[in-house]
């Protein structure tokens, strides 16, 4: 029997060029929001959380250390999708675009006959609201449509879905798309906090909603697996399931993730069962990463993988156990892996840190660099950095030596600035970043403040970030403000406390806290937007003007913040500059709706009805279902004398009213 399978493990593998004109198989990429490896029963757990897992796992290739490159979801993500190094694809954080010249699981598949799609579980790798731009390239169906959630709005019906809502969009695809092979990718992000689990996994972990939410998520791939079997789609098929990064839940200070980079976050589950359960039960204890997942999956699917592809197909390492196979890994070797996150540095101004895992230590570089012997510390409590330097600068150097091999030379697209995208990364419990790295921005950085000693605040910070998002404001703002007083230099805090405030409309308070927030950050658009905000609602209109000028002035390709600034102009009596930047906005898209029911607004309040009369007509076949364009149209042909055509204008505003009270 021994003999049989391993002549069967050569043959496909070494037939696969020839195997790829008769079968491709299709291919589920699943990946796990925010799961720790140590909750995994195929990985030592004994918590029970994970039977539909543990059960995929005996009929897959399990490798038991396997690392994320980046503590985040859209940066660890890009990572899986395009086998590249951080530093190389740059998606550093939220907003980063993923650059359309890097190889891309999807568009791959797609151009090898796959149909392809995606069924995404929060709006954080949402495309169409500019928090994960680029990602839906290559999609034929890219399933999320997020929005930002309102005061008393449910969260499962705006920012998130819940992993069930997930695979059923996924299994109603499925149902409409046999007959091709396709890939596939769900992404479940329930195990991210807030950790709300739903019943009955609520009850049944009241003390241990993280554990909870794990639960459910198995159950939910165990719903997936088994509705794939049904559909005679499971046994055929490439199924790689992996979590993005874990979390922290309080070791080393770090209540979430993002900030460091020890075990917690970085070591990952990975499973991959490969067509006809081969090597099924199989664990692999080499060193791997998640930059590995796409030349595997491609490998594994008889497609060639892109030179530009950086992390190494792991399918070598997965046949039966053999000489062969302990041949492989052995030329896999000991390899390093490596890990970073820029989002201290990028949200808070503190220091980035970059970390290697090589031989049986862990070395972090960072303001006070780390280094940790894993083989007995593998809690990384006691660090060697001091009583071992030379084995820190080694590691620092071989750190070095692998930026300098993988980092990107390409300049990667910018990100579109949009200062209201940071209400949509609140709604995450995140702090919006500066949004789009520079073209060095892949070279290692290490400046500011060490995490270790601000890790407190960011805790703090979070929290604060989920009482606003679950609607508790006054806590938000109690919190806001203590952190005010131990950081009195952090324009973030201003920024955040005054969002508060502005949700309370309590402007008042808000343009003292804003014009701090200036004072700090003199030229962010996002500073002098918000200032511009809450002095317009305090009828400080030529005030407003001043902030609205300073955030086109820096934001020229900004649309809206045109317009912001012509009704300003407007409500501050300069009816010309007005209709200055309306014409702005209208000439380079003469569709936009604003723009053409200000101009009309504006030109009948200065005498012109007659010529506020296309640009108002134009507003209401933009948007037939709205009243306000009907209400201007009313207003000019009253002064037009056209009395029959406004009553006829006021009756349709009056009936669009109705409907949308």
């Amino acid at each position: 029997m021994y003999v049989i399978r391993q002549w069967l493990w050569i043959v496909w593998l070494a037939g696969s060029a020839i195997a790829a004109t008769n079968d491709s198989p299709s291919v589920i990429l699943i990946t796990l929001d925010t799961v720790r490896a140590d909750r995994m029963g195929f990985l030592g757990s004994e918590r029970g959380l994970t039977p539909n897992l543990d059960a995929l796992a005996r009929q897959s290739v399990v490798f038991t250390r396997a690392y994320s490159q980046v503590p985040l979801t859209a940066p660890s993500h890009a990572t899986i999708l395009t086998g590249t190094y951080p530093q190389y694809h740059q998606v550093k954080d939220f907003q980063m675009p993923l650059g359309s010249d890097l190889p891309y699981a999807p568009e791959i598949l797609q151009n090898r006959g796959y149909q392809t799609a995606a069924f995404i579980g929060s709006m954080v790798l949402d495309p169409g609201i500019g928090l994960a731009p680029g990602f839906d390239r290559g999609f034929d169906t890219y399933d999320a449509g997020f929005h930002q959630r309102v005061p008393g709005e449910d969260r499962y019906l705006s920012t998130e879905r819940r992993g069930g809502e997930v695979v059923d969009h996924a299994l109603a695809w499925l149902g409409e798309h046999a007959g091709r092979p396709f890939f596939m990718w769900v992404h479940l992000y329930d195990a991210h906090d807030p950790y709300d689990p739903p019943e009955p996994f609520k009850t049944r972990y009241a003390d241990a909603p993280y554990d909870g939410e794990i639960a459910y998520v198995d159950s939910v791939v165990g719903k997936l697996m088994d509705r794939l079997r049904t559909a005679g789609v499971y046994e055929g098929s490439v199924i790689a399931v992996m979590a993005d990064h874990g979390e922290s839940l309080g070791e080393h200070g770090e209540d979430f993730h993002g900030f460091f980079l020890y075990d917690e976050t970085i070591l990952v589950p990975l499973v991959i069962k490969l067509p006809g359960e081969v090597s099924a039960g199989k664990r692999n204890e080499n060193r791997v990463e998640l930059v590995d997942v796409l030349p595997t999956i491609l490998q594994a699917a008889h497609v060639a993988v892109p030179a530009a592809v950086q992390g190494r197909s792991l399918l070598g390492l997965m046949g039966p156990s053999s000489g062969t196979t302990a041949d492989a890994a052995s030329s896999f070797g000991d390899r390093p892996a490596y890990a970073e996150t820029e989002y201290a540095h990028l949200a808070y101004g503190w220091s980035s840190l970059r970390a290697l895992r090589s031989g049986k230590y862990l070395y972090v570089e960072a303001p006070r660099r780390e280094l940790y012997d894993l083989s007995v510390d593998p809690r990384a409590q006691h660090d060697l950095s001091a009583s071992a330097p030379a084995v820190a600068s080694t590691i620092a150097s071989q750190l070095n030596a692998f930026l300098d091999k993988t980092f990107s030379t390409r300049t990667s697209p910018q990100a579109a600035r949009d200062p209201e995208a940071e209400e949509k990364l609140a709604a995450l419990g995140y702090a919006a970043t500066t949004g789009g790295a520079s073209p060095d921005s892949s070279r290692p950085t290490k400046q500011g403040v060490d995490p270790k000693d601000k890790i407190e605040i960011g805790n703090i910070i979070h929290r604060a970030n989920m009482a606003f998002d679950d609607g508790h404001i006054t806590e938000a703002v109690s919190l806001w403000r203590q952190l005010i007083a131990r950081e009195p230099s952090m324009a973030l805090l201003y920024n955040r406390l005054s969002q508060c405030l502005m949700l309370l409309k309590d402007y008042r308070q808000a343009v003292p806290v804003l014009r701090k927030l200036v004072e700090l950050s003199p030229g962010s658009a996002v500073a002098h937007f918000k200032l511009g905000t809450a002095l317009f609602a305090t009828e400080d209109f030529a005030g407003a003007v001043t902030e609205f000028q300073s955030v086109v002035a820096e934001l020229p390709q900004w649309q809206r913040g045109h317009i912001l600034l012509a009704n300003a102009y407007t409500r501050a009596g300069s009816i010309p500059k007005a209709i200055k930047e309306c014409d702005k906005v209208l000439a380079t898209s003469p569709d936009d709706y604003d723009a053409n029911l200000l101009l009309g607004r504006v030109l009948t309040l200065s005498g012109k009805p007659e010529a506020a009369l296309p640009n108002l007509k134009k507003a209401a076949s933009l948007r037939p279902g709205e009243a306000n364009p009907h209400f201007a149209l009313r207003n000019a042909y009253l002064k037009l004398g056209k009395n029959g055509a406004a009553a006829d204008e006021e009756a349709e505003a009056t009936r669009l009213s109705a409907r949308h009270p």
